[in-house]
């Protein structure tokens, strides 16, 4: 949950700190300066030296001056950056209310600065015992006049800001911790506070429905996996077929018997869940805010461990829609409980399908870390609106071809298929497996080049990004304002 609470105000009380959102059009003399402050506010602009601050002694004023922009969501996301130098200063201050005042010529800028500022507030400090008092952020509410932010911005905002942060406290939380029946129970507190069903298979279930590739991941675990349904169905919907969003929920990766060989790339596999909880707190923003979209959550979840009985490299797999696969690499594991969830899916006749995983490391080789891959069979306008919502939360994406000749580098000479394609566009090679599991318009994200953030930048805190629920917020809201 954010450590922020948003309130929205008809006016700012006058002895609140305020962050002036400011350009070449702001009217300082109608804020308050005197001339001296005025000349200075002047001077350091004139010296691009930003954010300026005004330290009243009661209290602080902050402005973050933007030069406008050619694209305005590169302005929207400059918005989000310059926020967390406001934040830095605010606490290092240790101001605890502070307002945020749009004084500048960018439509809503209140909305992008405030996402900033609170996202780049957050801390995950469960586990500091010792020290937490000292290094937890002064920061806790920020006000929001009206004429910057209406009051139903100012609550939908709060609800979705608060569902990136509970994706972000999920993931950092430690793997003795966070099982994928406690997942699944995350999921379920979820639905009761927001207003989504949740329906929970447990492994004798999971095992009726001869869920192959799940069930084959999870031998080698001592916890057994879980399948959360999450249905979000308002009366005024816009569509009558559901979106389904399928995320993968391995909550920890060793690699299986392919153990993980290299340097460091076991320490934040707690990660792997990324795309499991992008789905589960989108769906919590949706209901939040009541979005008029019929949309359902799927989440298939489990550890990838070499214990117990574990898959083995030549095994071969029966998935959940009967076709059978070799296995030939166990660390290729989310593919494999995707496809049962994707198979799954078939039985909702869904009007589009959009699954988010962790998948590969080729993703991050293609892109780095700064942005997120996709590939799709889906028609072109789906695929463009949630290119473009990726641009409008800056979680952008990269669309790469599913091209036929990809499936024959999946193709097994002893099961239907095999679970790798070889070295070659291993990013596609496992859409390309993933699509054998589909029979309707869908969609696939890997996002395993942002879901953990190595180091701390602006409001990219460090570890836990909590990725994609804004994208799949932003593109639900727009569907929302489509006729069927």
């Amino acid at each position: 949950m954010s450590n922020i609470h948003l309130k929205s105000v008809a006016q700012i009380p006058q002895n609140t700190s305020v962050v002036y959102i400011a350009d070449s059009h702001t009217a300082w003399e109608h804020l308050g300066f005197t001339e001296e402050q005025q000349e200075f506010i002047k001077h350091q602009v004139a010296a691009e030296a930003f954010p300026i601050v005004i330290n009243d002694y009661h209290r602080l004023r902050i402005i973050s001056y933007f030069k406008r922009e050619p694209d305005l969501y590169i302005a929207h996301e400059n918005c989000r950056i310059a926020a967390a130098d406001s934040v830095q200063l605010l606490n290092k201050y240790k101001v605890d209310e502070a307002a945020v005042s749009n004084e500048s010529s960018i439509p809503n800028a209140a909305w992008y600065f405030t996402e900033g500022m609170t996202l780049a507030n957050y801390q995950f400090l469960k586990y500091r015992t010792k020290d937490a008092g000292k290094i937890k952020n002064s920061l806790k509410t920020i006000l929001l006049p009206e004429d910057s932010a209406t009051a139903a911005e100012t609550e939908e905002l709060q609800h979705l800001l608060d569902a990136v942060c509970i994706a972000r406290d999920l993931i950092n939380e430690p793997p003795v911790y966070q099982t994928a029946q406690h997942l699944a129970a995350e999921f379920q507190a979820m639905g009761k506070k927001s207003g989504f069903k949740t329906t929970v298979f447990d492994k004798k279930k999971i095992e009726s429905l001869k869920m192959g590739g799940l069930l084959a991941v999870n031998r080698g675990s001592m916890d057994p996996p879980t399948f959360t349904i999450m249905e979000w169905k308002p009366k005024n919907a816009v569509n009558q077929q559901p979106i389904v969003l399928v995320g993968k929920g391995i909550v920890f990766d060793t690699g299986g018997l392919s153990l993980k060989p290299t340097l460091n790339s076991m320490d934040f596999m707690k990660c792997d869940m990324a795309g499991g909880v992008a789905v589960g707190c989108a769906l919590y923003a949706i209901a939040k805010n009541k979005l008029p979209v019929y949309v359902i959550g799927i989440v298939p979840a489990t550890d990838n461990r070499p214990g117990e009985n574990a898959y083995v490299p030549g095994d071969v797999i029966t998935m959940y829609n009967g076709s059978t696969v070799e296995v030939l690499n166990t660390d290729a594991e989310g593919r494999m409980i995707l496809a049962d969830a994707l198979s799954y899916a078939q039985q909702y006749n869904p009007e589009l399908v959009i699954d988010i995983a962790t998948l590969t490391g080729a993703a991050t080789y293609a892109v780095g870390s700064q942005g997120m891959l996709l590939m799709s069979n889906a028609p072109r306008r789906e695929t463009k609106a949630l290119k473009q919502s990726g641009l409008e939360v800056y979680e952008r994406l990269v669309e790469m071809p599913l091209w036929r000749e990809y499936l024959d580098q999946m193709k097994s000479d002893i099961a239907d298929l095999k679970n790798v394609g070889g070295s070659e566009a291993g990013a596609i090679t496992a859409a390309k497996f993933l699509e054998c599991f589909t029979g309707y318009p869908w969609m696939h994200i890997d996002m395993a080049p942002v879901a953990w953030n190595m180091q701390g930048k602006n409001y990219r805190v460090k570890n836990g990004s909590g990725k994609g629920v804004r994208l799949f917020y932003q593109f639900i809201k727009k569907r929302a304002q489509q006729t069927q």
